[in-house]
């Protein structure tokens, strides 16, 4: 049987054992919540609640504010007691809403009763955009914009990323293991809005459980199919993840839908179908916290808005005192100083580690032994982009296919010279998109 892989890759230390057999608990947060209305790629929501405001668990706070944008809605029931910039994870803070929790959870009346067989394409869509669904594997493109191509009826497959390749993460593993009809369910629901289009589930041979599961509950389907790709590192890249199921490439100047294909996580198909049958938007997720820091790793189902800190005292505290603390996973997340953060829609894990691996080693000089070349999956020399990446030179960076980096940080986790090339390399590739943008 032929490997479902990509070229390039590396294969990190797992670190999944610390949580994997740690069934989703509900999180009850305890303090105020705090809910940026900017959890997605593009513009920011527009507030449409007013200090003083009594929500309801379920009420939209934030309305999309253009066409590449997303609604926010409450996951408590409470006061408005301010409309403020809050520190987020990308270190920069975000106007939020913040909630005076009143611990009643009362929800906002559903008024829309039809079943989805009821609705056309157009109304599920509909649904998703007013349910503020983004794609939860960290991106946060919303979902009705990325269900809506330009070519929808050459759309051939409806990916279902179930990968979760980024070390130490468990939450979609959990979410396959105990829902995974929910899964299957909320992937026909995307189906029936396609003309021709059929299913991909894809996970990783270190999930097998997880694929017999889903396996079983598909043997009927026709248009659906499990498929069991390698396990490395990053197979649960969008275009990695395309090439190993389809054999078809992506490159930097298109998307997923320019050769037929729309990969979703599986949070992501989860929240689609929460909105179309339920009639509920995205206010909560499965977050991992996890760590060899941590006392009782654990997964959680976690209300958004919830402070960080909380989760990490829900799950014990830490054991050792961690010198590395991120949001989301080693390969792609994002250092953090400060737990007192907000839990957002793309926060898939808080990973607190005793010894910082990065801080460890100090940078030395290139010894052009071709190791980041060798794990690149987009093809690329990391070592050569970064020297033009630190000279500033971007006419030379671009020439050298500069913009085929995916920032995975292979190359950064493969160097024995522990040179900082992911940076480097994303550093430079946002300053040319900004000059895209000004142009």
């Amino acid at each position: 049987m032929a490997i479902l892989s990509f070229k390039g890759g590396v294969h990190p230390f797992e670190g999944k054992s610390l949580s994997k057999e740690r069934p989703i608990e509900d999180y009850i947060p305890k303090g105020e919540i705090v809910i940026p209305l900017s959890q997605h790629i593009g513009a920011l929501a527009v507030p449409v609640v007013k200090v003083g405001d009594r929500v309801l668990v379920n009420q939209k706070i934030g309305e999309l504010s253009g066409f590449i944008s997303s609604n926010i809605h409450s996951s408590v029931s409470g006061i408005v007691k301010k409309i403020e910039p809050r520190l987020v994870t990308a270190g920069n803070k975000v106007l939020s809403v913040v909630i005076e929790n009143d611990n009643l959870y009362e929800e906002c009346t559903v008024s829309d009763f039809r079943k989805p067989e009821e609705m056309t394409a157009e109304d599920k869509l509909e649904l998703i955009k007013e349910a503020g669904v983004v794609g939860m594997g960290g991106a946060g493109f919303p979902a009705h914009v990325k269900l809506s191509p330009k070519n929808k009826d050459d759309i051939d497959y409806i990916i279902v990323n179930g990968a979760e390749c980024e070390p130490y993460l468990t939450s979609d593993y959990r979410r396959m293991m105990e829902q995974p009809e929910y899964l299957v369910e909320g992937l026909k629901l995307v189906l029936s809005m396609f003309k021709k289009a059929k299913g991909i589930i894809a996970i990783e041979d270190n999930k097998l459980d997880a694929a017999k599961k889903l396996k079983e509950l598909v043997k009927n389907e026709t248009d659906i199919e499990v498929k069991v790709v390698y396990t490395k590192y990053p197979q649960g890249g969008e275009r990695a993840l395309i090439y190993a199921v389809t054999r078809r490439k992506v490159n930097s100047t298109m998307l997923p839908a320019d050769v037929n294909c729309i990969v979703h996580n599986v949070d992501t198909i989860f929240s689609i179908r929460k909105a179309i049958v339920e009639k509920k938007p995205l206010i909560d997720r499965i977050v991992t916290v996890t760590g060899d820091a941590i006392n009782q790793p654990q997964n959680y189902r976690v209300r958004i808005g919830t402070n960080m800190a909380e989760l990490v005292d829900a799950a014990g505290g830490f054991k050792n005192q961690p010198e590395k603390i991120i949001s989301g996973g080693p390969m792609m997340g994002t250092a953090i100083y400060d737990l007192n953060m907000p839990i957002t829609k793309g926060s898939s894990s808080i990973l607190c580690l005793t010894k910082d691996e990065v801080r460890a080693s100090e940078p030395g000089n290139c010894i052009n032994c071709g190791r980041c070349v060798s794990v690149c999956p987009g093809r690329v020399v990391p070592a050569r982009l970064a020297i033009f990446a630190e000279q500033g030179d971007k006419e030379a960076f671009e020439k050298n296919y500069g913009m085929e980096c995916c920032e995975c940080g292979c190359c950064s986790y493969i160097c024995p010279a522990k040179r900082n090339l992911t940076q480097s390399i994303k550093s430079m590739r946002k300053d040319i998109l900004a000059d895209r943008r000004k142009k």
